[in-house]
């Protein structure tokens, strides 16, 4: 059993609160800066598990900040520091929150958000395989015919959402996306998106992990976009080890599809209050998090 005494459900800083999200919450620094505290907490079908998982927060943080890097070449990002003594807190707030704020806080730009979540399909998968096997397309996207369930797609697919603060995110069309925030906007999205999209899916099977889909989300700052809030965490993906991959079923993963797949077991209508979690479904959650990190990033996770 791994041990839940060092996991954080909640953050209650004594700096100015600007909002707590499903999994994050987030502190005014200054007039154009956030710290961004990345908890143990778990969504599933939007709605947050009562139970964390231990060293969640901390994985999602240094991947994002792994990835982060790695596309800095192709794209901006709102990253300053992950270093809670480079941050301007006060000694009384390191002294008395720093060991809880380690590896899981990160020190960014604060810039305005597109209202779009940038999704990307590498394979047909999730409601894309529903959708699929209705229409015939995945979000307005005509594939061929009689491809399987998790078949790779021969090029991936962007495939915007909205973005709700309450409840469930709706698919929408590249058309939609465009009235919403522009068609050029719309445009370089979709591009970033694809771009960053590939090159992470290539990295990530170099290291045995199939990305099978993904999403972004990007602001503007200074009147350049670029790139914001976690990136290919195990969280916002699907990661599937390469090595078990096979078409025609559903994947084993290293995220929260375990949770999901538990959760659609059970007589639950997907509507709050959620369900507590078993201790066996915890740490194997944990577990599997840690290890796409490992993984991806060669180091164990601290």
């Amino acid at each position: 059993m791994l041990n839940a005494a060092d996991t954080v459900l909640k953050t209650e800083l004594p700096l100015p609160f600007v909002a707590r999200g499903k999994v994050r919450d987030i502190y005014q620094m200054g007039e154009d800066k956030l710290l961004i505290v990345t908890t143990d907490r778990l969504s599933a079908f939007d709605v947050v598990m009562p139970n964390p998982i231990p060293n969640k927060g901390k994985v999602l943080t240094q991947i994002s900040v792994f990835w982060l890097g790695l596309f800095s070449k192709i794209v901006p990002n709102h990253l300053i520091s992950t270093d809670i003594r480079q941050m301007d807190l006060s000694s009384e707030v390191l002294q008395k929150y720093g060991a809880m704020l380690e590896g899981r806080t990160m020190l960014v730009k604060k810039a305005k958000p597109f209202p779009v979540e940038c999704i990307v399909r590498g394979y047909v998968t999730g409601s894309g395989w529903k959708d699929y096997q209705k229409t015939g397309a995945i979000c307005g996207h005509v594939l061929p015919a009689n491809l399987k369930q998790c078949e790779k797609l021969v090029k991936p697919i962007f495939t915007p959402s909205t973005k709700a603060e309450v409840g469930h995110d709706e698919n929408i069309s590249r058309e939609q996306a465009a009235k919403m925030i522009g068609k050029d906007a719309a445009q370089k999205l979709e591009e970033l998106s694809i771009k960053i999209y590939q090159t992470g899916a290539d990295y990530a099977e170099a290291k045995g992990i199939l990305i099978a889909d993904t999403k972004f989300e990007f602001g503007v700052m200074n009147g350049e976009i670029i790139l914001i809030d976690e990136i290919m965490s195990p969280d916002s993906s699907r990661f599937w080890p390469k090595d078990k991959y096979e078409t025609g079923h559903d994947q084993p993963s290293f995220d929260k599809q375990i949770v999901r797949n538990y959760l659609s077991g059970l007589d639950w209508n997907k509507q709050p209050p959620a369900p507590e979690l078993p201790q066996h479904i915890v740490d194997q959650t944990s577990r599997a998090y840690c290890e796409a990190y490992e993984r991806l990033v060669g180091k164990v996770i601290g």
